[in-house]
C-alpha cells in the first residue's frame, strides 16, 4: 500500500471544492459553505496565491487534503503555518493519512524555520481532539476565537 503527498495543482480545484464540501458535511456546516470551484481555483492557483493544499493519495486515489496559509507572531518574530482544513475521506481512514500530512506539514516548518504550527478544532469533535493529542498538539484554552463577518463587517467597514 502506498501514500503520496503532493502539491495541489491547477486541475485539482475541483477535488479540493469537493473536500471541502466533504470536510462541511462530516462538521455539519455544509449550510456555510460558499466557495465555489472557481473560487479555489482562483485563490490556490492565481498570480499571487496566498494559500496552499497539499494532496493525499492512497495507490494513486485521492484520500484527503490539507489547506494551509502562512500567519505571522509579532512575540515571537517569524511567520509560522495556520491550518486552515485537514480532511481524509472516511474510506481512508485509519491509515496514518492525517498523521502524515501532518508530519508533512511539521517538516515544512522545521524546514523554513517557522515559529509555530496551529489550527482550530469543532469542540465536539473528540476523534479529531484525540488524533491532534496523540501527535503533541495542546489545547490553547485561554484564547477566545473572535470572528466579524457579514453585515457586522459591513457596519465595521464604515459602509
Amino acid at each position: 500500500m502506498s501514500l503520496a503527498i503532493r502539491p495541489a495543482r491547477p486541475g485539482d480545484a475541483g477535488l479540493i471544492h469537493a473536500f471541502v464540501r466533504e470536510l462541511a458535511e462530516y462538521e455539519k456546516l455544509l449550510h456555510e459553505v460558499e466557495a465555489g470551484e472557481a473560487d479555489i481555483a482562483r485563490d490556490l492557483f492565481g498570480p499571487s496565491p496566498r494559500v496552499f493544499c497539499d494532496i493525499a493519495e492512497w495507490e494513486g486515489e485521492p484520500a484527503g487534503f490539507a489547506l494551509w496559509f502562512y500567519n505571522y507572531s509579532t512575540f515571537r518574530g517569524r511567520h509560522g503555518l495556520y491550518l486552515e482544513d485537514l480532511f481524509v475521506r472516511p474510506a481512508f481512514r485509519g491509515r496514518g493519512i492525517a498523521t502524515a500530512l501532518m508530519r508533512h506539514l511539521a517538516k515544512r516548518c522545521v524546514a523554513e524555520r517557522l515559529g509555530r504550527f496551529e489550527w482550530w478544532v469543532l469542540n465536539w469533535n473528540e476523534p479529531a481532539i484525540t488524533f491532534y493529542r496523540s501527535i503533541g498538539a495542546v489545547p490553547m484554552d485561554e484564547w477566545t476565537v473572535q470572528r466579524v463577518s457579514g453585515e457586522a463587517l459591513v457596519r465595521l467597514a464604515g459602509e
